[in-house]
């Protein structure tokens, strides 16, 4: 099975600077996506630090490890290259009085043929498209969630809180943090959105479903993404991360070719 990535990020229209951050590596089937929280600019380097080093250490390990690392192992390289980062950005924001207090969400997944390696911290997340079902496969590290779960709010009550951007793990606020990660089954066909919560809070699962549902290539449909939560406020940054799943070998790109990869 062989994965197509497309990523795409958006200040939006309320803020001038954007604290997310997003990135992949397709020769290891890795995906990143943090949403950076602090003050000036704090944010932004949070969300930048922790997709960087992750994309770096964890990307080399994958690369070392080939395709045929079992998940127990792929699970434990994803804790260690997290907690390595959440011990980096906590310490940069301790010994530099300019980003006290700075820390990011982040969702992540490792794509190995037919499973998912995914984890999570804070209410980034990441749904995936089977047919016609769009689900939320992660569920919120945040006061929304733990309050839907105890029974004392409503989804629809959820929906309009003033309380949304309440987490209640992020990485680099403490200096220890957990990651929770969790394998899922992937079949051919399958599409897997990441995404800040400058999406999810301006777009709802049906909005999200109709644009994935479509037959626009993936460039056309993480811009159309962006564009709808733009359309429908723009309030905070937005940041998405698609991938899908195909059968069978994948067309080299020109350059592979070119250079005879």
């Amino acid at each position: 099975m062989n994965y197509e990535f497309c990523i795409r990020t958006d200040p939006g229209l309320a803020r001038d600077n954007n604290e997310d951050s997003v990135t992949f590596d397709e020769s290891v089937r890795l995906g990143i996506l943090a949403d950076g929280m602090g003050g000036y600019n704090a944010g932004e380097i949070a969300s930048g630090m922790a997709t960087t080093f992750i994309k770096s250490e964890l990307g080399r390990w994958l690369g070392q490890a080939g395709r045929n690392a079992n998940p127990r192992e792929v699970r434990r390289a994803m804790e260690i290259c997290v907690d390595n980062a959440n011990r980096s950005i906590f310490n940069a924001a301790n010994s530099n009085p300019q980003y006290s207090g700075m820390g990011t969400t982040l969702v992540l997944g490792c794509f190995q043929d037919g499973k998912l390696m995914l984890g999570h911290i804070g209410d980034s997340r990441c749904y995936r498209m089977r047919g016609a079902e769009l689900v939320q496969i992660t569920k919120d590290h945040s006061l929304l969630q733990e309050q839907m779960d105890a029974g004392l709010i409503t989804p629809e009550q959820a929906a309009t809180s003033t309380n949304k951007n309440l987490v209640t793990r992020a990485l680099g606020v403490e200096d220890a943090v957990l990651l929770e990660v969790n394998e899922h089954k992937v079949e051919v066909g399958d599409l897997y959105l990441m995404c800040s919560d400058g999406l999810s809070d301006m777009l709802d699962d049906a909005g999200i479903a109709k644009i994935l549902a479509g037959e626009a290539p993936l460039e056309q449909k993480v811009a159309q993404l962006v564009d709808a939560a733009n359309a429908n406020g723009g309030r905070d940054n937005i940041s998405v991360l698609l991938a899908l799943a195909n059968s069978g070998s994948k067309k080299r790109g020109l350059i592979s070719r070119l250079l005879g990869q």
